[in-house]
């Protein structure tokens, strides 16, 4: 039986679960490397976003992989900052420290104009 050389989300995915349940090296071999054909191109961003909504091939992406994180911040669909959690008691941090005054740039109306004859 000859295999199609046309990548699938259902290939991919067939060839983890034959990969987790017999321990198949071959076939997870194979399924990584369509992984990161996937994950390395941008023109399959979008089935490999689709793809990392599998749990075995969110896995092989944190485990392996590691392009789902890259590929949200190159497309702008960045999760929000988490906020830094606070120095236990008696540490001394950046928080402890007095704010230093920020040096005052002069406006931009001194600067001059990059395009004078426009004006």
């Amino acid at each position: 039986m000859t295999r199609s050389s046309r990548l699938s989300r259902a290939a991919i995915l067939t060839e983890l679960k034959l990969a987790a349940r017999k321990g198949d090296r071959v076939a997870l071999t194979l399924a990584i490397e369509q992984m990161k054909l996937w994950a390395l191109s941008p023109r399959y961003w979008e089935r490999y976003l689709d793809l990392l909504g599998h749990p075995l091939a969110r896995l092989i992406d944190m485990t392996v992989i590691k392009q789902g994180e890259k590929i949200a911040r190159q497309k702008g669909w960045v999760k929000t900052r988490r906020e830094r959690a606070k120095p236990a008691r008696g540490v001394k941090g950046p928080a402890a420290r007095p704010a230093r005054a920020k040096p005052v740039r002069p406006a931009a109306a001194a600067q001059a104009s990059l395009f004078p004859d426009l004006r």
